[in-house]
C-alpha cells in the first residue's frame, strides 16, 4: 500500500490528469505536489529571470501559485488534501533528488506544450528521463 505519493506539476492537462489519478487511486496516501520553477530553456529566460530576483524563495512560491490553485482545486472536488512543494532548477533532477521520500511518483506524460520542444533538446523528456533513474515506481499518466 502506498503512504506518500509524489506528484509533480506544472499547469498542463497531463499534470492535472497525474494528480486526479493519485488523488482518486490512493485515497488513503499523503499526495505531495511538486511544481519546479526556474526551468532551463533555449535562451535561459525563466532561470535568469528567476536568479536575478531580489529574493527567489518568493519569487519562486509566487510562480508556484498558479499551478498550487489549481491542484487545491482538483484535490477539493475529491475532498482531498494534498502537501504542495516548490522546487527550482530543473525538473527531473528535483523530482529525483525528492524521490527517496516518496513511495512512488505519479506524473504527466508530457510537461507543459509550448516548450515540449525545447526540453527534448536541452534536457529531454522529463517523465522518460525520471522513469529511467528514480529509485521507485513511477506511474506516467497520460
Amino acid at each position: 500500500m502506498l503512504s506518500r505519493i509524489l506528484v509533480p506539476m506544472d499547469d498542463s492537462e497531463h499534470a492535472g490528469h497525474a494528480l486526479e489519478y493519485a488523488l482518486v487511486n490512493h485515497p488513503n496516501a499523503e499526495v505531495t505536489v511538486l511544481h519546479v520553477v526556474g526551468v532551463p530553456s533555449m535562451m535561459m529566460g525563466d532561470a535568469v529571470s528567476l536568479a536575478l530576483e531580489d529574493d527567489l524563495n518568493e519569487a519562486a512560491a509566487e510562480r508556484s501559485e498558479p499551478v498550487f490553485e489549481r491542484a487545491h482545486e482538483i484535490a477539493d472536488e475529491r475532498d482531498r488534501e494534498i502537501v504542495t512543494v516548490v522546487g527550482t532548477g530543473h525538473p527531473a533532477r528535483n523530482i529525483l533528488d525528492r524521490a527517496d521520500d516518496f513511495d512512488t511518483i505519479v506524473l504527466g506524460a508530457h510537461g507543459e506544450d509550448w516548450s515540449r520542444a525545447t526540453h527534448r533538446f536541452l534536457v529531454g523528456n522529463i517523465a522518460e528521463m525520471v522513469s529511467k533513474r528514480a529509485p521507485i515506481p513511477v506511474i506516467i499518466v497520460r
